[in-house]
């Protein structure tokens, strides 16, 4: 059950988050910045590289490593090169993980290793290994660890994670903001050196301002009536989500949502894209999680019985009403089966400050649903 008094009390969210997750979310913008200063003074801006890598490989444990190959993948656009390396293992431990190069990387591929750890010796040898085979190696992962010294070892190029003091303390949570934001931003400058995707700083500067403002609009201290990602957590508190994107920066952001619901909140969630999300999911819709499908009964127990488990749709935009677009038709297929709706789109900008926007505030969402749920 959720506690929503639990919303609006900053003080009681503070006591409930232990991991720091909306510190995490708060500070977003802040970690674009830093860790956008720690890949300039690693000298990614002076590399000059000598054409677009074939392949670029990206290993990494955890939602984080995921999701950051997930969006790199997406800006990097048609016949995107990127990679990500699966490991595999007998369990999600630093020491039982195990990643392998593909047969065929060698000296035209690129790898990248993200990590919020840096102490997995499956990733050391796998910098070891690249070398050997004249891949040239990235690294980014908390500074003085194991992997740092295998990437230089490697003469490949390493920049420290963007770190917060209290990710020391707790165990930090693989969907954290914080880490995904302290991974991924070195990397956008990195793909954007090599003319892989489009993220100069200017365009980062602008993607940390768009999480400050985010962070000032979804804060603890916004009421939930006027906080977008406090009233989204409300709204999916008794409800399986349906999450349906559009435009194609939504998508990464959609399945984040996903993956963090279900990591942080321990919801389940399903995604898709729009316009075939309409016929993947609309047997779904018509059928036991349907609102309708739980006619009043007058005979049921309310008082011991939980509430009925029934879809929401969650739609993600990227781009503005006008133009073709499937979200009249999402609505519609909703609306026809008593299927509620809620509807994220981000405010006018670039595509990462657009994708920014939706990140943050389904970050910010998942949290407080995980902290008013106490999961």
């Amino acid at each position: 059950m959720l506690d929503e008094s639990l919303l609006d009390t900053p003080e009681g969210l503070a006591a409930a988050d232990r991991l720091g997750l909306l510190r995490g979310a708060a500070e977003a913008g802040a970690r674009v910045r830093t860790a956008a200063r720690h890949a300039a003074e690693a000298g990614v801006g002076d590399l000059k590289p000598d054409g677009r890598p074939r392949a670029v490989l990206i290993a990494g444990p955890g939602a984080a490593a995921t999701h950051t190959a997930d969006l790199l993948g997406t800006l990097a656009g048609v016949g995107s090169p990127v990679v990500r390396l699966a490991p595999a293992g007998v369990a999600p431990a630093a020491g039982a993980l195990r990643w392998e190069l593909p047969g065929w990387a060698g000296s035209v591929d690129l790898l990248l290793i993200a990590t919020p750890d840096g102490t997995e010796p499956s990733l050391s040898l796998l910098a070891d290994q690249a070398y050997r085979r004249g891949c040239t190696v990235v690294g980014v992962a908390p500074p003085h660890t194991p992997l740092a010294e295998a990437v230089d070892g490697a003469h490949g190029l390493f920049v420290p994670m963007a770190t917060a003091p209290y990710d020391q303390g707790e165990p930090v949570a693989a969907s954290s903001p914080g880490v995904f934001w302290a991974l991924l931003t070195p990397l956008l400058a990195l793909l954007d050196r090599i003319g892989l995707l489009t993220a100069p700083p200017e365009a980062l500067e602008k993607v940390a301002d768009r999480l400050d403002h985010i962070a000032e609009r979804c804060g603890p201290a916004i009421a939930t009536y006027s906080n977008s990602a406090k009233t989204l957590a409300a709204e999916l508190a008794d409800a399986l989500p349906v999450v349906w994107t559009e435009g194609t920066s939504a998508g990464p952001a959609g399945r984040r949502f996903a993956a963090a619901l279900a990591e942080l909140a321990g919801r389940p969630a399903l995604v898709a894209e729009l316009p075939e999300a309409l016929a993947e999911h609309s047997a779904l819709l018509a059928g036991p999680l349907a609102a309708s499908a739980d006619p009043d009964d007058f005979f049921r127990d309310r008082v011991e019985e939980p509430p009925a488990l029934h879809a929401r749709v969650v739609l993600l935009r990227d781009r503005p009403i006008g133009g073709l677009t499937a979200a009249p038709a999402a609505r519609d297929v909703a609306l026809s089966h008593d299927t509620p709706i809620s509807e994220l789109e981000p405010e006018e900008g670039g595509e990462l400050e657009t994708l920014a926007e939706l990140i943050a505030v389904t970050d910010f969402a998942a949290v407080y649903l995980a902290l008013a749920s106490g999961a």
